[in-house]
């Protein structure tokens, strides 16, 4: 499935300040109970919201395309 084009509702703010993620989404993302999320404010009005492992694997390979271009860069002309 193409997660960065799937819309799977909306929720809302609770009185506590908690909200729910729709159920689809938590299937669908295999999200668990207890899991740890990271919550990005963008732009004005904008939630990124992650989970930590997604992130560190894309700081992994990020790390990873950093290193390649160093290489290239420091290669004698």
């Amino acid at each position: 499935m193409d997660h960065e084009k799937t819309f799977y509702g909306s929720t809302v703010i609770g009185e506590r300040g908690q909200m729910v993620v729709p159920s689809d989404a938590r299937k669908s993302l295999r999200l668990k109970k207890g899991e740890k999320l990271l919550v990005f404010g963008v732009h004005e009005d904008t939630l990124i919201i992650t989970k930590v492992g997604s992130l560190e694997k894309y700081m992994q390979h990020l790390t990873q395309k950093v290193e390649s271009l160093k290489t290239i860069i420091n290669q004698p002309s």
